[in-house]
């Protein structure tokens, strides 16, 4: 195996791996990205055309990061010269939230936030069933998943010496200093070793298998989930439609039954996007079998039946997805020697890319 020298080398070029280019490179440092499958593949967890931009959260810190976030969407929007994020508005409703609570801290953190009562919100959404106070904030939106990984990429290949090599797997790490990790690299011309300053794993669902064993490196617990969202048919095409969220309370008869918080946005040309967040049985990426579990199907169906009045509950389309979570949700944004790691975005990360991003390419220029 011939040997190669890198500055920095980022294993996978999903939405992480991919704003950590973006940011390393228009720093001026020269970046190889590693990805072992194609580019737009479905395996793992950036692709799709919709995201939720939420900002429904009660956590000073994520509200800080939600305003650089979408300073650096816009920036990227306009070196793209593409639309990445829509504005749409997101609603939130049902009682496992505290709407009053919440609002205030989203307008203390300067973001726009209105609680409504529900005869309010159905008037201005209809598509929508609400019972109970909503909580609007309209400045939020919905962000284009492919496009947008698609846009890092290429910014970091125009910003400086950054590249992207497909098909490529990344296997046999090891540590042999603070500035020198060295790892195989694996395409259809065969293998290489390769000897890095940094190494930046944003592997998603294999981040626990690329990083198994490597000394010095250590993991809290990732549980990798496969998920099932669907899209379906709108009854007026030319409605409008806000993002949404969802949520339960056990002790709330019109809620009880959720098999988890719901999540939802429309998606241009494809239809009403609903899903069940983190609801998914777990699974080894390798090994996924990309068949929706039925239970789920139907509770979903019954969701959007009771739920989604603007919608054809009988006409949908399934996908499937992974998160790799966390116990607490809490994302995973560490150094060790020369491994930068960046997982557990648990199903809530997407909003958050490029303030991730910056933040693992400082971790990797310490």
């Amino acid at each position: 195996m011939s040997g190669e020298r890198l500055d920095v080398a980022i294993v996978g070029a999903g939405a992480m791996g991919a704003a950590t280019a973006w940011h390393l490179a228009r720093a001026g440092r020269e970046v190889a990205v590693f990805e072992r499958f194609e580019p737009g593949h479905v395996r793992g967890a950036s692709h799709g055309a919709s995201r939720n931009f939420n900002v429904a959260y009660a956590e000073p810190e994520y509200l800080s990061w939600l305003r650089d976030a979408e300073v650096l969407w816009r920036e990227l929007e306009a070196e793209a010269g593409r639309t990445l994020l829509t504005t749409t508005g997101i609603v939130t409703h049902g009682p496992g939230v505290d709407h009053a609570a919440t609002a205030a801290a989203i307008t203390s953190a300067g973001l726009a936030a209105e609680v409504l009562d529900a005869r309010e919100a159905a008037s201005r959404w209809p598509g929508l069933r609400f019972e109970g106070p909503v909580l609007h904030n309209p400045t939020a939106g919905r962000l284009d998943a492919d496009t947008s990984v698609a846009a890092f990429l290429t910014g970091a290949a125009v910003a400086g010496a950054a590249e992207t090599r497909w098909n490529t797997t990344v296997s046999d790490i090891e540590v042999h200093g603070d500035d020198d990790v060295r790892f195989t690299a694996t395409d259809a011309a065969g293998s290489r070793r390769v000897r890095a300053r940094r190494l930046i794993c944003t592997a998603g669902a294999w981040t626990q298998k690329t990083l198994a064993g490597v000394r010095g490196v250590s993991l809290p617990a990732l549980r990798v989930t496969q998920e099932q969202p669907a899209h379906f048919r709108p009854l007026d095409p030319a409605a409008s439609w806000p993002g949404f969220n969802h949520h339960p309370a056990a002790d709330d008869d019109a809620t009880s039954w959720f098999a988890a918080p719901v999540y939802g946005m429309l998606t241009p040309g494809q239809g009403v996007k609903a899903g069940w967040h983190a609801a998914g049985p777990e699974t080894d990426p390798d090994r996924r079998s990309f068949v929706p579990d039925p239970a789920l199907t139907d509770a979903l169906v019954r969701y959007v039946r009771d739920w989604l009045p603007g919608v054809d509950a009988t006409d949908l389309a399934e996908i499937t997805c992974t998160y790799t979570s966390t116990v607490d949700a809490r994302f995973v944004l560490e150094r060790s020697g020369p491994i930068v790691v960046g997982a557990g975005f648990s199903g809530h990360g997407f909003k958050f890319t490029p303030v991730v991003g910056r933040t693992l390419a400082a971790l990797a220029a310490a």
